[in-house]
């Protein structure tokens, strides 16, 4: 494949989902689950009544008033019911467990949680800071790894590539996020975060591939052929292999998606769409940049 020839085609369409999805997340931003805003999440079972959701919410707002608002999900798959409720105290708890208990009797606890506004605010600023630092350290590790490539273009050039192609392959699954919280009030929690580190691992191996690949076709290469056609043999090179590995995690998150639980359906599908964008990226992006920066440095 020409991929090299046709590198203005894949560079634009990354560039517009990247704008696209910038513009996105900051009109909309992004509905953030009580791990950083601080509340109480509460997943449980009632088998045998099997209530619906509104049945359930309607209990809550008539019998048990002191619980104010209350979102509740349905997983038809497993059964439970997931309740985002205001910050909790152990007292407010036992109320409900002991309301709920008598109403339902089948009623089965699966899990608490209920975590402060201040821990909320602490955990939003140590998650952005973890993703900011691993994108600067993958890059920085990028540059020192291919320290002894100088010709044509400089190591750290290698890195800074790395770097944008990272920023691309979270923005992407971010701008999508911030859409279904728009619309459909998906939160951001701290499995979105995971999910984004996750996302940087795989990309940044794949394009590592690539780049190794670059680098050992320009030691054979020796000048004989240009920048470009070299580029271009690397990534047919290491083409199947990449998608081939990508190709194995999408299958089992296709799979875990459909069947897997509900609070996870989301972390999910962030994965889904940022492996996704990191395949493309490794591929038709960080190679084609490494070109379209050495032929402005000539110009």
């Amino acid at each position: 494949m020409n991929i090299i020839g046709k590198k203005t085609f894949f560079l634009s369409i990354a560039g517009i989902l990247v704008a696209a999805s910038i513009f996105l997340i900051f009109a909309f931003g992004f509905e953030e689950a009580i791990d950083f805003k601080g509340g109480t999440l509460w997943q449980f079972q009632i088998p045998q009544e099997s209530p619906t959701v509104e049945t359930i919410s309607q209990f809550l707002k008539s019998d048990v008033k002191e619980v104010g608002e209350a979102v509740i999900n349905y997983d038809i798959t497993h059964n439970t019911f997931l309740v985002r409720l205001k910050t909790t105290t152990e007292e407010e708890h036992q109320k409900l467990q002991t309301a709920l208990k008598a109403k339902f009797p089948s009623f089965e606890e699966l899990s608490f949680q209920s975590i402060g506004p201040s821990i909320g605010a602490n955990l939003r600023q140590s998650a952005i800071k973890a993703v900011i630092f691993a994108i600067i350290f993958v890059s920085l590790y990028i540059s020192f790894a291919f320290r002894k490539v100088s010709r044509p273009i400089t190591s750290w050039k290698y890195g800074v590539v790395t770097m944008i192609s990272l920023l691309h392959d979270i923005v992407i699954p971010a701008g999508l996020i911030a859409v279904l919280g728009h619309y459909l009030g998906v939160e951001i929690d701290s499995n979105f975060i995971v999910a984004l580190l996750v996302i940087m691992g795989f990309s940044v191996h794949d394009t590592i591939v690539v780049f190794d690949r670059i680098r050992e076709n320009l030691s054979l290469d020796r000048g004989k052929n240009e920048f470009g056609a070299v580029i271009n043999n690397s990534i047919n090179q290491t083409m199947a292999r990449s998608i081939n590995t990508s190709l194995t995690l999408i299958i089992v998150l296709l799979a875990m998606f459909f069947l897997g639980p509900i609070n996870l359906k989301y972390f999910i599908l962030t994965l889904l769409v940022g492996v996704s964008m990191g395949v493309y990226s490794s591929i038709f992006v960080a190679s084609p940049l490494l070109l379209v920066w050495h032929n402005l440095t000539k110009k």
